[in-house]
């Protein structure tokens, strides 16, 4: 079973939401569509995908969401500038 590890921030990048799926594009779409109106990612426009990483195992994205989630703003932005450091929304690359 294919899992993602993704972040997603607003139009300028203000927060940062790390979350965990089995369905990354639907996932997504459903934080694009704000299908959960109530929820952080909606209330913050947190729905710009700028950092993901694939795993073999749900078990093992979860590992990566709490190590992810434990560090401080400084490493995530690391991260995200590694893979795309120009910050694109990489939605449409899925």
């Amino acid at each position: 079973m294919t899992a993602w590890t993704y972040i997603t921030t607003n139009k300028h990048n203000k927060v940062l939401y790390t979350g965990v799926t089995s369905e990354l594009k639907e996932r997504i779409k459903s934080h694009k569509d704000k299908k959960y109106p109530n929820a952080f990612t909606a209330r913050y426009h947190a729905d710009k995908l700028v950092w993901f990483q694939k795993f073999d195992s749900i078990i093992d994205a979860r590992e990566r969401e709490k190590q992810i989630k434990a560090g401080s703003r400084a490493k995530k932005i690391k991260l995200i500038e590694e893979m795309n450091p120009e910050w694109k929304d990489l939605f449409e690359t899925l």
